[in-house]
């Protein structure tokens, strides 16, 4: 038995280690506050439907559920960095950033046990009745919300006192990019875990995952919390970096876009979320600047071609690329092609 988990416990150890693939996605990142000094405005944005992305990933790519109301917890997030900006409540931003992620998470734990029930096309009708809600009680109360108008009035202060917020976004795109930093590793370890292996099983097949004891409705509640506080913090560094908040984060156009930016990226590995994003945002402004009126079109058309051909064939030619990167760089045995973009890796053969 002590074999077993001596065993188990390094593949576990295995599968956590950083691949060249990963250091040099993160080293480039890091590098775009230098070299793209002029494209802050849009590397923020980017940025922020990265980890919004990275929230849904966590509960349709690892645990099955599927969702086109996760602008709900978006637009909560958004709406309380606002008004705790606004009124006062709070003064530094990190700690509005914190209270608007609990609050979202908060709502995340009170309507999970709707989506625990039905099948998958439940579960769309229940998430997207959530946003919708919530989108109408935020445009009845205009007094408090703004209505159609938008919050107004909302003043960000400093982060930590020093960095203040500057009209060309440099404040703004390092701050989201290491809150984005922050809650990838959070993600990350929670994926790599045992609790992230038992999701796996679960949305496999949840009854041999329940056969064999795992608790499937906790991990479901537990992770569609989780995965509805990063939303909310999302929401909040929009608002944030934005000094402004609308109906609009509540819209159902911005969670079908979230969905857009998985097929693009791929779900079940935590940097597809991230490349997804990156690719829509720069695709959607090159379109729009290309051809106003119908960047939708090309947009749509570049979808169904990623659905027709197969995301695999598209992708196809970098599996050399990141395997011979594997062999160079890494100490280890080279990474599996799933593993070396976060994903899990293949089972061993037991032949």
């Amino acid at each position: 038995m002590a074999a077993i988990h001596q065993t188990i416990a390094g593949v576990l150890a295995r599968r956590a280690r950083w691949t060249p693939f990963e250091i040099a996605f993160w080293i480039l990142a890091l590098a775009s506050i230098w070299l793209f000094p002029t494209k802050h405005l849009i590397l923020t944005e980017t940025a922020i439907l990265a980890l919004f992305a990275l929230s849904l990933d966590l509960i349709l790519g690892y645990a099955g559920i599927i969702s086109l109301g996760q602008a709900a917890f978006f637009g909560f997030g958004a709406y309380g960095a606002g008004l705790i900006a606004k009124y006062g409540i709070v003064s530094e931003p990190l700690l509005g950033l914190a209270l608007s992620g609990l609050a979202a998470a908060v709502l995340g734990f009170a309507t999970s046990f709707l989506v625990l029930r039905g099948s998958d096309l439940t579960r769309l009708m229940v998430t997207l009745g959530v946003a919708l809600v919530l989108r109408e009680i935020a445009n009845r109360y205009s007094n408090i919300t703004g209505g159609a108008d938008g919050l107004q009035g909302v003043e960000i202060h400093p982060v930590l006192g020093v960095f203040r917020f500057d009209l060309f976004g440099h404040t703004a795109y390092v701050y989201c990019l290491v809150v984005l930093f922050v809650l990838f590793l959070l993600a990350r370890r929670i994926v790599q875990s045992p609790f992230g292996l038992s999701l796996r099983a679960l949305k496999g097949n949840p009854l041999r995952a329940g056969a064999i004891g795992i608790p499937v409705n906790r991990r479901l509640v537990a992770i569609y919390t989780v995965a509805a506080g990063m939303a909310g913090v999302a929401g909040a560094l929009l608002t944030q970096t934005t000094a402004f908040c609308s109906l609009d984060v509540l819209s159902f156009e911005r969670s079908a876009d979230l969905l857009l930016v998985l097929i693009i990226g791929g779900a079940g590995y935590l940097y597809g979320g991230l490349i997804g994003a990156v690719i829509f945002k720069f695709m959607q402004d090159w379109l729009a600047n290309l051809t106003p009126q119908y960047w939708q079109f090309w947009i749509g058309l570049v979808l169904v071609l990623i659905v027709l051909v197969g995301r695999e064939r598209v992708t196809n030619w970098t599996t050399l690329l990141r395997a011979d990167l594997a062999r160079r760089f890494s100490r280890t045995a080279p990474a599996p092609q799933s593993a070396a973009l976060g994903g899990a890796a293949p089972a061993p053969d037991r032949n």
